[in-house]
């Protein structure tokens, strides 16, 4: 066993709480290694100070005081409910947010940049192609909305049925 596990199980070796076979490579490194030996007998020694000490019994107030405090303390909210208590953290996160959407969202946009060699075919495009395409005569015109208002500007009154 090394020396970091010796460590971790010092006190339940002294405390007497290994199970048979931890307590055998206990013994078995402690019988190797006398820098963890010293340690197991310094943690011995702390606990037979402790042991001396008197058990000091508290009040039969001290009970009824520590009851009032836990009663005293406000209850937590549990379940979906909780999720809808104000917190200060949770509205700051928010209105960050919000602010950054609405900042974001109001900055200008980057303007398109034509490059120094496109500039001449951009200066001297041919706009009459579009004009000339195909597809686009194949179109119907649509009617002009003045000539289906005027029917003599008279409307017939809709006619009631019997």
């Amino acid at each position: 066993m090394s020396c970091e596990k010796m460590e971790t199980r010092i006190l339940a070796y002294v405390d007497g709480r290994l199970k048979e076979n931890e307590r055998a490579e206990m013994n078995k490194h402690l019988s190797g290694c006398p820098a963890c030996r010293v340690r197991v007998n310094e943690f011995r020694a702390v606990t037979g100070l402790l042991d001396e000490l008197p058990m000091i019994e508290p009040s039969g107030a001290f009970n009824a005081r520590v009851h009032a405090l836990v009663a005293a303390e406000p209850q937590k909210r549990s379940g979906w409910l909780a999720w809808f208590t104000p917190s200060p953290r949770i509205a700051f996160v928010a209105s960050m947010l919000l602010l950054a959407t609405v900042w974001l969202g109001s900055r200008p946009g980057p303007t398109p940049q034509i490059a120094e060699q496109d500039l001449p075919v951009v200066e001297n495009a041919d706009y009459d192609v579009i004009s000339s395409f195909s597809p686009l005569s194949d179109l119907s015109q649509a009617p002009d909305d003045d000539s289906s208002d005027s029917d003599n500007g008279q409307q017939q009154p809709p006619q009631q049925q019997m």
